[in-house]
């Protein structure tokens, strides 16, 4: 990882490859072309300005953070319920709130305040991945309805990573944000996510509940899960 301003505005090395990269597939979007190459070839050229495959997966470390705890609250959810899920993370005091409440307490549990900017990608993909979860649900009744069988546990955990991963692309969002067609930027959005998830995979032996995800295990799966991604990604060029 780096400052802020070397993963916003880096030149020279491997920023050259991607910065072209991302010049390109900005203008095919503008121009009404949204080529599935050009944006692989963003995504496989961000890897190398995170230190490789190997170097982007060991500075995730906000990330690995946040998809143990987040695993370890679905893996509650799915065997005892929400408010079993909370009681055990520490979070009992919840039990019983709205969803503002509830999803404003469990943002911060997860993945912190934010501080810095791989502390703020892990932020905004839970907060996906809840919204995600939670789906309609409001008053507490509605959010305990919500159940997560294994299928889930491991599907909200890779959306996780797609998202989290996704929200780590320098530049990205700059370019996206340059494109005057709010359609055109959300397909492109959609595309770059898309590719991240089909290089993204949870691999579980046996219930995802027994797993103790705050615990070697749990660290083992997310790590594997992080570099095969990387590897995937950074294997399109």
């Amino acid at each position: 990882m780096g400052t802020s301003t070397d993963r916003t505005s880096g030149s020279g090395g491997a920023w050259t490859g991607l910065k072209h990269a991302a010049t390109a597939y900005t203008r095919d979007i503008s121009s009404g072309s949204a080529a599935r190459q050009r944006a692989a070839m963003v995504l496989a050229r961000h890897v190398p300005v995170l230190g490789g495959a190997g170097g982007a997966a060991a500075g995730a470390g906000a990330g690995r953070t946040a998809a143990q705890r987040l695993g370890g609250l679905l893996a509650g959810v799915a065997s005892g319920g929400l408010g079993q899920a909370l009681q055990q993370a520490g979070l009992g005091d919840l039990v019983g709130r709205d969803r503002y409440e509830v999803v404003d307490e469990l943002v911060t549990s997860l993945a912190g305040a934010g501080g810095d900017l791989d502390a703020q990608a892990a932020r905004d993909a839970v907060c996906d991945v809840l919204e995600e979860f939670f789906a309609e649900a409001d008053s507490w009744e509605e959010l305990e309805a919500a159940a997560a069988s294994r299928s889930d546990v491991e599907r909200l955990l890779e959306l996780f990573l797609t998202h989290y991963i996704y929200n780590r692309v320098p530049v990205v969002a700059e370019r996206l944000g340059s494109i005057n067609d709010p359609e055109a930027a959300r397909r492109a959005d959609r595309q770059m996510r898309q590719i991240i998830e089909d290089c993204v995979a949870i691999k579980v032996q046996g219930d995802p509940w027994r797993v103790d995800w705050s615990g070697p295990h749990g660290r083992q799966i997310v790590d594997s899960a992080l570099q095969l991604a990387y590897t995937a990604l950074e294997e399109l060029a």
